[in-house]
C-alpha cells in the first residue's frame, strides 16, 4: 500500500504532471544517478502549490523519485547526501520530509539520515527545521538531542505541534527546559509560546523550581505583567 501522502500527490498531479512523473521514476529505478537531473526539475514539472499535512506537492513527488532509487544502507545515504549539499532549500526540504519513507522502505537506512536532520538543526531556515521533526527524527533522535530540538523549535517559533512524536518523548527534563525558557522571557518582560505549557503543567513543580511563579511580585512592571500572562496561560492550559 502506497503512504498516504503519495495516494493525496496521485490524485492532486494532472495528467501531464503524472506521466512526466511516471517517466521519472522509471529513468531513476534504470539508473540511480538520472536522480540528479530530475530531482531540481520536479518543482517546475510537477508543482509547487500545498498539498496535506504540511507537504508540498513538490516535496511528495521528489520523495516518490528517493524511494524509487534503487540502492541501499549508506549508499542510499550517499546519494540523498549529495542531492541535500547541492539542492536548494526545496530541494533540502523533501530529503528532510522523505527520510521516514526511505526507512520504510528499507530497514538497512535506520539512523544513517541523522547527520541530515542534526545540520538542519543546527541553522536558522525554520521550514528545514520544521521539515527535520518529522517521524524519522522522533524515532532517532537520542533524548538530549531531541529536546534541544523542541526548544529550538520554541525559539524560532515554530508551533509545537509540527514536532513528531512529541506527546510520547516529552519528559520531565524537557519540562524543566521549558519552564526555565519561559522565565527568561518573563524576566525580560516579554511574551511566551503558549504552546510549551501542556508539557510544563504535565510535570508538576517544573514550574516552580524555575523560579517564574516570583516574578509576579517584581519590582518590573513589565515582568510583574509578563508574569501575570504567563502563570495565567499555565493554569489556562488544557
Amino acid at each position: 500500500m502506497a503512504p498516504p501522502i503519495l495516494t493525496a500527490l496521485d490524485h492532486h498531479l494532472t495528467p501531464e504532471a503524472r506521466r512526466w512523473l511516471a517517466d521519472a521514476v522509471a529513468r531513476v529505478g534504470d539508473d540511480p544517478t538520472a536522480v540528479r537531473s530530475v530531482f531540481p526539475a520536479v518543482g517546475r514539472r510537477c508543482g509547487r502549490g500545498p498539498l496535506v499535512d504540511g507537504w508540498a506537492v513538490a516535496d511528495a513527488a521528489r520523495a516518490r523519485l528517493l524511494a524509487a532509487l534503487p540502492l541501499r544502507g549508506a549508499a542510499l545515504v550517499e546519494e540523498i547526501t549529495a542531492l541535500h549539499r547541492y539542492g536548494d532549500s526545496a530541494e533540502q526540504r523533501a530529503v528532510l520530509r522523505s527520510l521516514a519513507l526511505l526507512e520504510d522502505t528499507d530497514a538497512s537506512f535506520a539512523d544513517l539520515g541523522l547527520p541530515l536532520v542534526r545540520a538542519a538543526l543546527w541553522g536558522n531556515d525554520t521550514d528545514l527545521i520544521e521539515a527535520a521533526l518529522g517521524p524519522y527524527a522522533g524515532r532517532h533522535l537520542d533524548e538530549d538531542g531531541y529536546r534541544h530540538a523542541v526548544l529550538k523549535c520554541v525559539f524560532c517559533g515554530i508551533p509545537l505541534d509540527r514536532v513528531a512524536g512529541l506527546t510520547e518523548r516529552a519528559d520531565r527534563e524537557l519540562a524543566r527546559m521549558l519552564a526555565d525558557f519561559a522565565h527568561e522571557r518573563v524576566a525580560a518582560g516579554r511574551d511566551v509560546p503558549s504552546d510549551i505549557w501542556p508539557i510544563v503543567r504535565a510535570h508538576p513543580g517544573a514550574l516552580e523550581a524555575s523560579g517564574l511563579p516570583g516574578e509576579a511580585t517584581s519590582s518590573s512592571p513589565d515582568r510583574r505583567a509578563a508574569a501575570a500572562a504567563a502563570l495565567a496561560a499555565f493554569t489556562g492550559a488544557e
